[in-house]
């Protein structure tokens, strides 16, 4: 195949993949701790006809040479882990956290732990503070049965005044995981990331010590996806991958010329 029609179809595969990441931030801009992700490309390798530096005449050597490239192709996908804006709900059991770190929860039958950036939580059966989909907290967090009042600070102190009334009880201490490259999380669904040997091994603390991010109760951080930005990146996306489609259309037509030529 003509190297000019590989090199076009290349670029229609890189736009391809393109839209298809700046799709998924929009359908993801309502979800709840979403980051959204950012197509990187890179050059395929070269067809290197004349090598530069290479002899010619004389002696001489040329300053430059014929390197012809072969086209791009998709080469990270990366996940940019700004804060997304808080969203105020006014339920007690949403939080939010601004800065670094990540919710630690246990999957069930004793499954590995994971992580999340979403902080819509409720409590299950026993009381523990879990996600929608039932996976717990940890360090697990039990409610007391008919608490008046549910309170956790900046720095994850979780307390609660009983339901006969008196002064308020510590109950837990909510803690953060952090990694010190998040950009090596692996996505899962359901807002949670699993740990790589990429990212590197999750280090536990407090909110708002050594580095952690603080917590805000009664919201929860939303999706930090610009849905202006992504629409103008889309239409972007659209018009290279539109533009390129007219490079196979030239190429074939020329294609079918030489075959008629000949």
């Amino acid at each position: 195949m003509d190297l000019a029609l590989l090199i076009a179809r290349s670029g229609l595969d890189a736009h391809h993949k393109n839209i298809e990441v700046i799709s998924n931030n929009l359908a993801n801009a309502n979800t709840a701790g979403f980051k959204k992700n950012r197509a990187e490309f890179e050059e395929l390798p070269y067809q290197v006809t004349n090598q530069p530096g290479s002899p010619a005449a004389d002696g001489v050597t040329t300053p430059g040479g014929i390197v012809i490239g072969t086209g791009a192709k998709l080469g990270n996908n990366k996940k940019i882990f700004t804060d997304g804006a808080p969203v105020t709900t006014g339920n007690a059991l949403d939080i939010a956290i601004s800065g670094r770190g990540f919710l630690q929860v246990q999957q069930p039958n004793g499954g590995e732990s994971v992580y999340t950036r979403a902080g819509n939580l409720t409590l299950n059966e026993q009381g523990q503070l879990c996600m929608p989909n039932g996976y717990v907290v940890q360090p697990p967090i039990t409610i007391p049965q008919g608490v008046q009042q549910i309170s956790i600070s900046q720095d994850g102190i979780v307390s609660v005044i009983p339901a006969t009334g008196g002064n308020s009880q510590q109950i837990g201490q909510m803690q953060l995981a952090d990694f010190i490259n998040p950009d090596g999380l692996l996505p899962i669904g359901q807002n949670l990331y699993e740990a790589t040997t990429a990212s590197g091994q999750a280090t536990l603390g407090n909110p708002a010590q050594q580095g952690m991010g603080t917590i805000s109760q009664g919201s929860i951080e939303g999706s930090n996806v610009n849905v202006v930005e992504e629409m103008v990146n889309l239409i972007e996306a659209q018009r290279a991958f539109e533009v390129t489609s007219k490079a196979v259309s030239a190429v074939d037509n020329m294609m079918q010329y030489l075959n008629q030529a000949t």
